[in-house]
Protein backbone atom coordinates (compact mmCIF):
# COMPACT_ATOMS: atom_id res chain seq x y z
CA UNK A 1 0.00 0.00 0.00
CA UNK A 2 2.60 2.42 0.78
CA UNK A 3 4.52 2.66 -2.77
CA UNK A 4 0.64 4.00 -4.50
CA UNK A 5 0.55 7.30 -4.19
CA UNK A 6 -3.23 8.79 -4.44
CA UNK A 7 -3.71 11.90 -6.91
CA UNK A 8 -6.67 14.41 -7.30
CA UNK A 9 -7.57 15.08 -11.04
CA UNK A 10 -10.64 16.27 -11.00
CA UNK A 11 -12.92 18.50 -8.69
CA UNK A 12 -16.99 19.49 -8.53
CA UNK A 13 -18.86 22.03 -6.26
CA UNK A 14 -22.11 23.08 -6.24
CA UNK A 15 -22.87 25.41 -3.14
CA UNK A 16 -25.14 28.73 -2.33
CA UNK A 17 -22.23 31.12 -3.66
CA UNK A 18 -21.49 29.07 -6.91
CA UNK A 19 -22.74 26.37 -9.46
CA UNK A 20 -19.49 24.89 -10.16
CA UNK A 21 -15.62 25.27 -8.63
CA UNK A 22 -14.33 28.69 -10.22
CA UNK A 23 -17.75 30.21 -9.35
CA UNK A 24 -17.28 28.98 -5.75
CA UNK A 25 -13.69 29.81 -5.17
CA UNK A 26 -13.94 33.45 -6.44
CA UNK A 27 -17.18 34.49 -4.19
CA UNK A 28 -15.03 32.78 -1.43
CA UNK A 29 -12.17 34.46 -1.96
CA UNK A 30 -14.29 37.36 -2.17
CA UNK A 31 -16.13 37.15 1.07
CA UNK A 32 -18.90 36.60 -0.80
CA UNK A 33 -22.25 35.43 1.75
CA UNK A 34 -25.16 33.28 0.50
CA UNK A 35 -26.92 32.97 3.32
CA UNK A 36 -30.47 34.30 2.56
CA UNK A 37 -34.02 33.86 3.68
CA UNK A 38 -35.51 30.42 2.88
CA UNK A 39 -36.87 30.77 -0.31
CA UNK A 40 -38.15 26.81 -0.81
CA UNK A 41 -40.72 26.86 1.96
CA UNK A 42 -42.40 29.66 4.58
CA UNK A 43 -39.68 29.35 7.29
CA UNK A 44 -42.38 31.89 9.42
CA UNK A 45 -43.39 29.37 12.15
CA UNK A 46 -39.27 28.58 13.01
CA UNK A 47 -37.11 30.42 14.91
CA UNK A 48 -34.81 30.03 12.35
CA UNK A 49 -35.72 31.28 8.85
CA UNK A 50 -32.49 31.39 6.75
CA UNK A 51 -30.43 28.97 4.96
CA UNK A 52 -28.02 28.75 2.23
CA UNK A 53 -29.56 28.08 -0.78
CA UNK A 54 -28.76 27.13 -4.04
CA UNK A 55 -31.50 28.98 -5.44
CA UNK A 56 -30.54 29.16 -8.90
CA UNK A 57 -29.89 24.94 -9.51
CA UNK A 58 -31.57 23.53 -12.37
CA UNK A 59 -31.34 19.85 -12.53
CA UNK A 60 -32.21 19.78 -16.60
CA UNK A 61 -28.71 21.38 -17.08
CA UNK A 62 -27.07 18.25 -15.98
CA UNK A 63 -29.59 15.39 -16.77
CA UNK A 64 -32.46 14.36 -19.05
CA UNK A 65 -35.79 15.76 -17.20
CA UNK A 66 -37.60 12.84 -16.59
CA UNK A 67 -34.50 11.21 -15.00
CA UNK A 68 -34.24 14.32 -12.75
CA UNK A 69 -37.89 13.87 -11.70
CA UNK A 70 -36.83 9.94 -10.10
CA UNK A 71 -34.30 11.65 -8.40
CA UNK A 72 -33.89 13.50 -5.12
CA UNK A 73 -32.93 17.39 -4.70
CA UNK A 74 -29.17 15.73 -3.07
CA UNK A 75 -28.57 12.52 -5.98
CA UNK A 76 -28.96 15.91 -8.69
CA UNK A 77 -26.79 18.03 -6.82
CA UNK A 78 -24.39 14.92 -6.90
CA UNK A 79 -24.36 13.85 -10.55
CA UNK A 80 -24.14 17.56 -11.53
CA UNK A 81 -20.81 17.89 -9.43
CA UNK A 82 -19.69 14.46 -10.72
CA UNK A 83 -19.86 15.75 -14.03
CA UNK A 84 -17.86 18.65 -13.52
CA UNK A 85 -14.96 16.43 -12.01
CA UNK A 86 -15.16 14.24 -14.76
CA UNK A 87 -14.67 16.78 -17.16
CA UNK A 88 -11.81 18.18 -15.62
CA UNK A 89 -10.13 14.96 -14.84
CA UNK A 90 -10.75 13.91 -18.56
CA UNK A 91 -12.27 10.28 -17.39
CA UNK A 92 -14.33 10.45 -20.26
CA UNK A 93 -12.76 7.79 -22.94
CA UNK A 94 -9.59 7.98 -20.47
CA UNK A 95 -9.51 3.92 -21.52
CA UNK A 96 -9.70 2.90 -18.13
CA UNK A 97 -11.52 -0.15 -17.21
CA UNK A 98 -14.69 0.75 -16.54
CA UNK A 99 -15.10 -2.21 -13.62
CA UNK A 100 -11.74 -0.36 -11.87
CA UNK A 101 -13.43 2.67 -11.48
CA UNK A 102 -15.43 3.09 -8.30
CA UNK A 103 -18.19 5.88 -7.14
CA UNK A 104 -18.44 6.48 -3.22
CA UNK A 105 -20.30 9.29 -2.42
CA UNK A 106 -21.92 10.28 1.38
CA UNK A 107 -24.85 11.88 2.55
CA UNK A 108 -25.93 12.32 6.36
CA UNK A 109 -29.50 12.74 6.14
CA UNK A 110 -30.44 11.60 2.04
CA UNK A 111 -33.45 12.03 0.09
CA UNK A 112 -35.47 13.72 3.38
CA UNK A 113 -37.07 16.17 0.37
CA UNK A 114 -38.91 13.18 -1.05
CA UNK A 115 -39.77 11.81 2.44
CA UNK A 116 -41.63 14.71 3.46
CA UNK A 117 -43.46 14.97 -0.22
CA UNK A 118 -44.65 11.45 -0.31
CA UNK A 119 -45.09 11.72 3.95
CA UNK A 120 -47.62 14.49 2.78
CA UNK A 121 -49.01 12.69 -0.33
CA UNK A 122 -49.34 9.39 1.95
CA UNK A 123 -51.61 11.79 4.67
CA UNK A 124 -53.56 13.57 1.92
CA UNK A 125 -54.64 10.71 -0.45
CA UNK A 126 -53.94 7.36 1.15
CA UNK A 127 -51.00 4.93 1.35
CA UNK A 128 -51.51 3.89 -1.85
CA UNK A 129 -50.90 6.96 -3.54
CA UNK A 130 -47.24 6.45 -2.78
CA UNK A 131 -44.85 6.91 -5.24
CA UNK A 132 -43.38 3.64 -6.68
CA UNK A 133 -40.16 5.98 -7.10
CA UNK A 134 -40.37 7.02 -3.06
CA UNK A 135 -37.88 4.46 -1.73
CA UNK A 136 -35.11 4.75 -4.84
CA UNK A 137 -35.45 8.31 -4.26
CA UNK A 138 -34.81 8.45 -0.46
CA UNK A 139 -32.45 6.35 0.33
CA UNK A 140 -28.72 8.03 0.93
CA UNK A 141 -26.58 5.53 -1.01
CA UNK A 142 -28.65 6.51 -4.39
CA UNK A 143 -26.47 9.46 -5.14
CA UNK A 144 -23.38 6.81 -5.49
CA UNK A 145 -25.37 4.72 -7.38
CA UNK A 146 -26.95 7.34 -9.97
CA UNK A 147 -23.69 8.82 -10.31
CA UNK A 148 -22.61 5.03 -11.30
CA UNK A 149 -25.11 4.49 -13.57
CA UNK A 150 -24.66 8.17 -15.14
CA UNK A 151 -20.86 7.34 -16.34
CA UNK A 152 -21.04 3.15 -16.32
CA UNK A 153 -18.70 3.08 -13.30
CA UNK A 154 -18.63 -0.42 -12.35
CA UNK A 155 -15.91 -0.56 -9.48
CA UNK A 156 -16.84 -0.18 -5.56
CA UNK A 157 -19.94 1.64 -4.99
CA UNK A 158 -21.37 2.23 -1.67
CA UNK A 159 -22.46 5.17 0.80
CA UNK A 160 -20.84 6.99 3.70
CA UNK A 161 -23.21 8.34 6.48
CA UNK A 162 -21.52 9.49 9.69
CA UNK A 163 -23.54 12.92 10.00
CA UNK A 164 -21.30 16.15 8.96
CA UNK A 165 -18.26 13.55 8.38
CA UNK A 166 -20.16 11.94 5.79
CA UNK A 167 -18.29 13.57 2.49
CA UNK A 168 -15.12 13.22 4.35
CA UNK A 169 -15.17 8.76 5.29
CA UNK A 170 -16.42 8.89 1.44
CA UNK A 171 -13.01 10.49 0.75
CA UNK A 172 -10.94 9.07 2.94
CA UNK A 173 -12.48 5.33 2.37
CA UNK A 174 -12.10 6.18 -1.55
CA UNK A 175 -8.53 7.38 -1.27
CA UNK A 176 -7.86 3.36 1.38
CA UNK A 177 -9.38 1.34 -1.73
CA UNK A 178 -7.01 2.52 -3.62
CA UNK A 179 -4.56 1.95 -1.78
CA UNK A 180 -5.44 -1.70 -1.08
CA UNK A 181 -5.36 -2.19 -4.97
CA UNK A 182 -9.14 -2.65 -5.00
CA UNK A 183 -9.56 -0.03 -8.11
CA UNK A 184 -7.42 2.84 -10.28
CA UNK A 185 -9.53 5.42 -9.80
CA UNK A 186 -12.54 6.59 -7.06
CA UNK A 187 -15.19 9.26 -7.65
CA UNK A 188 -15.85 10.32 -3.92
CA UNK A 189 -17.41 12.92 -1.96
CA UNK A 190 -20.86 14.08 -0.72
CA UNK A 191 -23.99 15.88 -1.80
CA UNK A 192 -26.58 17.03 0.57
CA UNK A 193 -30.18 18.63 0.07
CA UNK A 194 -31.87 19.25 3.86
CA UNK A 195 -33.37 22.62 3.69
CA UNK A 196 -36.43 21.06 4.03
CA UNK A 197 -39.74 22.11 6.91
CA UNK A 198 -39.07 18.91 8.51
CA UNK A 199 -35.21 18.93 9.17
CA UNK A 200 -35.52 22.84 9.21
CA UNK A 201 -37.68 22.12 12.23
CA UNK A 202 -35.75 19.50 14.02
CA UNK A 203 -32.46 21.26 13.64
CA UNK A 204 -34.26 24.26 14.89
CA UNK A 205 -35.42 22.24 18.18
CA UNK A 206 -32.18 21.08 19.19
CA UNK A 207 -31.55 24.56 19.72
CA UNK A 208 -28.75 23.98 17.07
CA UNK A 209 -28.92 26.90 14.36
CA UNK A 210 -28.45 30.37 14.21
CA UNK A 211 -31.68 32.94 14.77
CA UNK A 212 -29.90 36.04 13.89
CA UNK A 213 -32.87 36.18 11.22
CA UNK A 214 -32.83 39.80 10.81
CA UNK A 215 -29.28 39.98 8.83
CA UNK A 216 -28.72 36.52 6.99
CA UNK A 217 -25.37 37.07 5.28
CA UNK A 218 -23.73 37.82 8.86
CA UNK A 219 -25.75 35.32 10.82
CA UNK A 220 -22.92 32.21 10.15
CA UNK A 221 -19.66 33.77 11.99
CA UNK A 222 -17.50 30.52 12.95
CA UNK A 223 -15.48 31.72 16.00
CA UNK A 224 -16.26 35.47 16.47
CA UNK A 225 -17.64 35.58 20.18
CA UNK A 226 -21.62 36.47 18.97
CA UNK A 227 -21.68 32.97 17.08
CA UNK A 228 -25.16 31.38 18.07
CA UNK A 229 -25.55 28.53 15.74
CA UNK A 230 -24.86 26.97 12.76
CA UNK A 231 -26.70 27.95 9.26
CA UNK A 232 -27.77 24.99 7.01
CA UNK A 233 -25.81 24.98 3.62
CA UNK A 234 -26.72 22.91 0.75
CA UNK A 235 -25.06 21.38 -2.16
CA UNK A 236 -22.34 18.84 -3.46
CA UNK A 237 -18.58 18.67 -3.84
CA UNK A 238 -17.03 15.39 -5.55
CA UNK A 239 -13.46 14.72 -6.90
CA UNK A 240 -12.07 12.15 -9.29
CA UNK A 241 -8.99 10.66 -7.28
CA UNK A 242 -6.89 8.13 -8.83
CA UNK A 243 -3.37 6.20 -8.48
CA UNK A 244 -0.84 8.34 -9.90
CA UNK A 245 0.61 6.10 -12.50
CA UNK A 246 -2.52 5.98 -13.85
CA UNK A 247 -2.96 9.46 -13.94
CA UNK A 248 0.57 9.78 -15.83
CA UNK A 249 0.22 7.59 -18.05
CA UNK A 250 -3.29 9.12 -19.06
CA UNK A 251 -1.85 12.88 -18.81
CA UNK A 252 -4.54 13.85 -16.84
CA UNK A 253 -3.85 17.03 -14.54
CA UNK A 254 -2.63 16.47 -11.08
CA UNK A 255 -4.65 19.10 -8.44
CA UNK A 256 -3.24 17.55 -5.68
CA UNK A 257 -2.31 14.70 -3.33
CA UNK A 258 -4.14 12.87 -0.46
CA UNK A 259 -1.45 12.14 1.88
CA UNK A 260 -3.40 11.25 4.91
CA UNK A 261 -6.26 10.46 6.52
CA UNK A 262 -7.77 9.34 9.89
CA UNK A 263 -10.83 8.99 11.53
CA UNK A 264 -11.65 8.53 15.04
CA UNK A 265 -15.03 8.34 17.65
CA UNK A 266 -15.62 10.61 20.37
CA UNK A 267 -18.14 8.01 22.46
CA UNK A 268 -19.33 10.79 24.30
CA UNK A 269 -22.74 11.62 23.68
CA UNK A 270 -24.88 12.52 20.53
CA UNK A 271 -24.28 15.30 19.54
CA UNK A 272 -21.62 17.17 21.46
CA UNK A 273 -17.94 17.51 20.88
CA UNK A 274 -15.80 15.77 23.52
CA UNK A 275 -14.72 17.75 25.69
CA UNK A 276 -11.75 20.23 24.71
CA UNK A 277 -12.04 18.45 21.18
CA UNK A 278 -10.10 15.49 22.10
CA UNK A 279 -11.72 12.87 19.43
CA UNK A 280 -10.49 15.56 16.57
CA UNK A 281 -7.12 15.96 17.72
CA UNK A 282 -6.71 12.24 17.44
CA UNK A 283 -7.61 12.34 13.84
CA UNK A 284 -5.87 15.25 13.13
CA UNK A 285 -2.91 13.51 14.66
CA UNK A 286 -4.09 9.97 12.95
CA UNK A 287 -3.48 12.17 9.42
CA UNK A 288 -0.43 13.51 9.96
CA UNK A 289 1.37 9.69 11.18
CA UNK A 290 -0.24 7.95 8.07
CA UNK A 291 1.46 10.77 6.09
CA UNK A 292 4.58 10.53 7.80
CA UNK A 293 5.15 13.91 8.72
CA UNK A 294 4.92 16.55 11.71
CA UNK A 295 2.66 19.05 12.76
CA UNK A 296 4.71 22.21 11.24
CA UNK A 297 4.25 21.71 7.80
CA UNK A 298 1.00 22.63 7.99
CA UNK A 299 -0.18 25.70 6.57
CA UNK A 300 -3.47 25.93 6.23
CA UNK A 301 -6.59 24.19 7.95
CA UNK A 302 -9.94 24.29 6.88
CA UNK A 303 -11.71 24.34 10.29
CA UNK A 304 -14.77 22.31 10.88
CA UNK A 305 -15.95 25.95 12.27
CA UNK A 306 -19.63 25.59 12.34
CA UNK A 307 -20.26 28.69 14.17
CA UNK A 308 -21.94 27.00 17.19
CA UNK A 309 -20.59 28.01 20.50
CA UNK A 310 -19.11 24.19 21.58
CA UNK A 311 -17.14 23.20 17.92
CA UNK A 312 -15.15 26.33 17.12
CA UNK A 313 -14.29 26.42 21.04
CA UNK A 314 -13.55 22.42 21.21
CA UNK A 315 -12.24 22.60 17.99
CA UNK A 316 -9.66 25.34 18.80
CA UNK A 317 -8.57 23.28 21.56
CA UNK A 318 -8.16 20.41 19.65
CA UNK A 319 -5.66 22.09 17.41
CA UNK A 320 -3.86 23.56 19.72
CA UNK A 321 -3.39 20.26 21.64
CA UNK A 322 -2.08 18.73 18.21
CA UNK A 323 0.13 21.72 16.67
CA UNK A 324 1.20 23.22 19.93
CA UNK A 325 2.89 26.39 19.11
CA UNK A 326 2.57 25.86 15.39
CA UNK A 327 -1.18 26.35 16.05
CA UNK A 328 -0.63 30.12 16.06
CA UNK A 329 1.83 30.50 13.33
CA UNK A 330 -0.95 28.37 10.77
CA UNK A 331 -4.15 30.04 9.48
CA UNK A 332 -7.74 28.23 10.70
CA UNK A 333 -10.43 29.34 8.08
CA UNK A 334 -14.17 27.95 8.44
CA UNK A 335 -16.07 28.48 4.85
CA UNK A 336 -19.02 28.06 6.71
CA UNK A 337 -19.40 31.71 7.32
CA UNK A 338 -19.88 32.15 4.06
CA UNK A 339 -21.68 28.68 2.25
CA UNK A 340 -23.22 27.57 5.34
CA UNK A 341 -23.35 24.44 7.18
CA UNK A 342 -23.62 21.70 4.28
CA UNK A 343 -24.16 18.51 6.69
CA UNK A 344 -22.95 15.28 4.70
CA UNK A 345 -21.31 16.87 2.01
CA UNK A 346 -19.51 19.89 3.92
CA UNK A 347 -16.47 17.66 3.93
CA UNK A 348 -16.19 17.29 0.15
CA UNK A 349 -16.94 21.18 -0.91
CA UNK A 350 -14.27 22.11 1.63
CA UNK A 351 -12.17 19.29 0.49
CA UNK A 352 -12.30 20.89 -2.91
CA UNK A 353 -11.24 24.44 -1.36
CA UNK A 354 -8.43 22.69 0.69
CA UNK A 355 -6.96 21.75 -2.78
CA UNK A 356 -7.73 24.81 -4.83
CA UNK A 357 -5.89 26.57 -2.06
CA UNK A 358 -2.55 24.57 -2.21
CA UNK A 359 -3.23 25.57 -6.32
CA UNK A 360 -3.86 29.73 -5.62
CA UNK A 361 -1.73 30.57 -2.97
CA UNK A 362 -4.90 32.27 -1.76
CA UNK A 363 -7.21 31.66 1.83
CA UNK A 364 -10.57 32.50 1.87
CA UNK A 365 -11.68 34.37 4.59
CA UNK A 366 -13.44 33.45 7.64
CA UNK A 367 -15.98 36.69 7.32
CA UNK A 368 -18.06 37.82 10.15
CA UNK A 369 -15.47 38.59 12.44
CA UNK A 370 -16.80 41.21 14.32
CA UNK A 371 -15.63 40.47 18.72
CA UNK A 372 -12.85 37.84 19.17
CA UNK A 373 -13.33 35.14 21.81
CA UNK A 374 -10.60 34.69 23.83
CA UNK A 375 -11.46 30.75 23.55
CA UNK A 376 -10.83 30.54 19.79
CA UNK A 377 -7.76 32.56 19.53
CA UNK A 378 -5.76 31.30 16.46
CA UNK A 379 -5.49 32.97 13.13
CA UNK A 380 -9.15 32.75 11.66
CA UNK A 381 -8.05 34.59 8.30
CA UNK A 382 -10.72 37.50 9.46
CA UNK A 383 -13.12 38.72 7.03
CA UNK A 384 -10.28 39.34 4.21
CA UNK A 385 -8.84 36.98 2.05
CA UNK A 386 -4.61 36.30 2.24
CA UNK A 387 -1.99 35.38 0.00
CA UNK A 388 -0.17 32.51 1.57
CA UNK A 389 2.02 29.83 -0.11
CA UNK A 390 0.51 26.29 0.74
CA UNK A 391 2.24 23.15 0.28
CA UNK A 392 -0.03 20.91 2.69
CA UNK A 393 -3.89 21.71 3.96
CA UNK A 394 -5.98 19.97 5.99
CA UNK A 395 -9.66 20.01 6.29
CA UNK A 396 -11.54 18.69 9.18
CA UNK A 397 -15.06 17.47 9.45
CA UNK A 398 -17.02 16.44 12.47
CA UNK A 399 -20.20 14.70 12.88
CA UNK A 400 -22.85 14.27 15.42
CA UNK A 401 -22.44 10.66 17.28
CA UNK A 402 -19.07 11.48 17.70
CA UNK A 403 -17.21 10.99 13.67
CA UNK A 404 -14.24 13.19 13.45
CA UNK A 405 -12.41 12.97 9.91
CA UNK A 406 -9.29 14.62 9.02
CA UNK A 407 -7.73 14.34 5.63
CA UNK A 408 -3.91 15.90 4.60
CA UNK A 409 -3.59 17.39 1.25
CA UNK A 410 -0.58 18.50 -0.43
CA UNK A 411 0.59 20.01 -3.28
CA UNK A 412 1.71 17.99 -6.01
CA UNK A 413 5.64 17.53 -6.41
CA UNK A 414 7.03 14.71 -8.35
Amino acid sequence: MDDIRVVVTGMGAISAVGLDTAAMMQALYDGVPGVVRIQRFDPSELPTQIAAEVVDFDPAQYMERKDAKRADRYAQMAIAASREAVEQARLADSGIDPNRIGVLIGSGIGGIETFETQHRNMLGKGMTRVSPFFIPMMISDMASGLVSMTFGYKGPNFCAVSACASAANAIGSAYLLIKAGQCDVMLTGGSEAAITPMSMAGFCAMKAMSEQNDDPPAASRPFDARRDGFVMGEGAGVLVVERLDVARERGAPILGEIVGFGMTGDAYHITAPAPEGEGAARAMQAALDMAGVGPTVVDYINAHGTSTPYNDKNETQAIKTVFGDHAYKMAVGSTKSMIGHLLGASGGVESVISLHVLQSGKLPPTINQEEADPECDLDVIPNVARERDVCYSLSNSFGFGGHNVSILFRRFEE
